[in-house]
């Protein structure tokens, strides 16, 4: 058997990930070795959830044997940590996924001048305009912009990107397979014909709302540096921003109206230090140069008047009309606390953070915005973040479609 196998079984893991999931590969030392672990080393696990040692004692492969199926039949790549063709930028970030599906050309990102763009899926058109603009200008300028596939700026970013003629990479929330939003079918098959699509879940899974917060850190962690282009107060783009902060990478952001909702976040992250104000791609094509100037020093700035006049020709041009959403894709809250599986603290707080014991211990206390999770806790907003997403992850946390948090299990303290 192949140690491929080995690595898609441990990521397939109920349960397991973050910092849960480091642990098991420090205990166990390979995939492999955690594949042949006896039931009884993994009942040593206690720190684990029930279900997760459970998870870890199932040695079939019927699913992991369907999953290659399905990436030979699709044409998806599989890159685990120990291969070569793995992002080395992405490998040292604090948790990286354990395995990579990628479909398209076979970029060498390491070696790409790798920028992201993210920003709010209810944009205007100024914010669309701009997310346009700056990957057009990226992009003829020798980068690669990497975003994601929603509906606003992402999809605005890739079109742009697209529209240079040179590569974008695009990490989506769910299996390759599985377009999202469904009106993006084509603009799926431009990616994977010109550039790169990448994600940590297999064939076959469904974009669920809680694997976007989770998907943004391989965003930052691919890229040399992050662009806000528009987000409100609180969202998806300012966690992939302090995803990024965390990551030690460089974070840019566009101005907007001081009374636009859609610009609080990103005026609120130049107005804090925390971001570069930039209003083109040579704002952040100069903070590279001279680290890649074989990258960056090829093409002369475009002419303005070209980039106006494809930037019109984008805007001209039909799209499809947007699909209402599924709601079989929608996350379930959790409604009935009395129902909620009860776990050991004492014994489940040695897989956690110091962020995530807080975070979760406030939620047991009821559902809380991220705005309450940050008074109560008394930590930086970024670190709260950061902590929802990995307990996302792992199941200890969901969200409402209210935007607040709740916990998924009841904490046994005695």
């Amino acid at each position: 058997m192949s140690n491929l196998k080995y690595w898609v079984w441990l990521s397939t893991r109920k349960g397991l990930a973050g910092v849960s999931m480091q642990r098991v590969l420090e205990h166990f030392g390979t995939p492999q070795g955690a594949y042949y672990a006896r039931g009884q080393d993994v009942e040593e696990l206690t720190w684990l959830h029930g279900y997760v040692r459970a998870s870890l004692r199932d040695k079939s492969m019927a699913e992991v044997d369907r999953i290659l199926d399905q990436c030979d039949q699709l044409g998806i790549r599989v890159m685990t940590r120990q291969d070569a063709a793995y992002p080395q930028r992405l490998a040292a970030i604090a948790q990286p996924p354990l395995v990579l599906y990628a479909k398209g050309r076979p970029l060498v990102l390491d070696d790409e001048v790798a920028i992201a763009i993210v920003g709010t899926r209810s944009c205007t058109p100024y914010g669309e305009r701009v997310a346009r603009k700056l990957a057009l200008e990226l992009t003829h300028g020798g980068a690669l912009v990497v975003s994601g596939m929603a509906q606003g700026i992402d999809a605005a970013a890739v079109r742009g990107a697209l529209m240079a003629g040179g590569s974008v990479v695009s990490v989506v929330a769910g299996g390759l397979d599985v377009v999202y939003p469904r009106f993006h079918r084509r603009l799926y098959e431009d990616v994977a014909a010109s550039g790169l699509l990448l994600s940590e879940y297999p064939p076959g899974t469904q974009h669920k709302a809680g694997h976007f917060p989770v998907r943004n850190r391989i965003l930052s962690g691919l890229s040399l540096g992050v662009v806000v282009v528009e987000s409100p107060r609180r969202g998806g783009a300012l966690l992939t921003a302090n995803h990024a902060l965390d990551q030690n990478r460089d974070v840019y952001a566009v101005p907007g109206a001081v009374d636009a909702p859609a610009s609080e976040g990103t005026n609120r992250l130049i107005q804090e230090g925390a971001a570069k104000l930039v209003t083109c791609g040579e704002d952040v094509l100069c903070e590279w140069r001279d680290r890649f100037p074989v990258k960056l020093g090829v093409q002369a700035p475009m002419d303005p008047q070209v980039v106006e006049q494809r930037l019109h020709h984008l805007e001209q041009a039909p799209q499809p009309e947007q699909q209402p959403p599924n709601p079989q894709n929608r996350e379930k809250e959790v409604d009935n606390p009395e129902s909620l599986e009860y776990i050991d603290w004492k014994e489940r707080r040695q897989s956690l953070t110091d962020d995530e014991q807080e975070v979760l211990l406030a939620l047991q206390e009821g559902a809380k915005g991220t705005d309450d999770l940050v008074e109560h806790t008394q930590r930086p907003a970024r670190r709260v973040l950061a902590a929802l997403t990995m307990l996302q992850l792992q199941g200890y946390v969901t969200q409402g479609k209210d935007k607040k948090f709740r916990t998924a299990v009841r904490l046994k303290m005695e």
